[in-house]
């Protein structure tokens, strides 16, 4: 006999499955998010730390970071542009605010 699935236990699961796609993405937020990622276009990003403590004495540290943007030459408005495209599903709502 074949494993035949109760319909109300397929409705159920499609309830369930419907209940976990995403809302519609804030195009703001989008922005900002994009904008975060065509800034790792434009170049390598770091960070150095420095200080001391009196339990543990002077520390540092360094940290640099290369995203795959930067690396393949990607123009950072277009990384922007379709950030914003995928994630909304329409162009963005203003230029991005990069830093020079």
């Amino acid at each position: 006999m074949p494993n035949i699935v109760p319909p109300m236990l397929l409705a159920a699961g499609a309830l369930l499955l419907a209940a976990c796609e995403p809302g519609p993405v804030d195009p703001e937020r989008a922005a900002q998010v994009c904008e975060q990622r065509a800034r790792g276009a434009q170049g390598p990003t770091g960070s150095v730390t420095v200080g001391a403590s009196s339990s543990d004495g002077a520390f540092g540290g360094v940290a640099i970071g290369l995203t795959g943007d930067y690396l393949a030459g990607r123009d950072p408005i277009e990384v922007y542009t379709r950030c914003v495209e995928q994630r909304t599903g329409q162009p963005p709502i203003r230029p991005p605010r990069l830093r020079s």
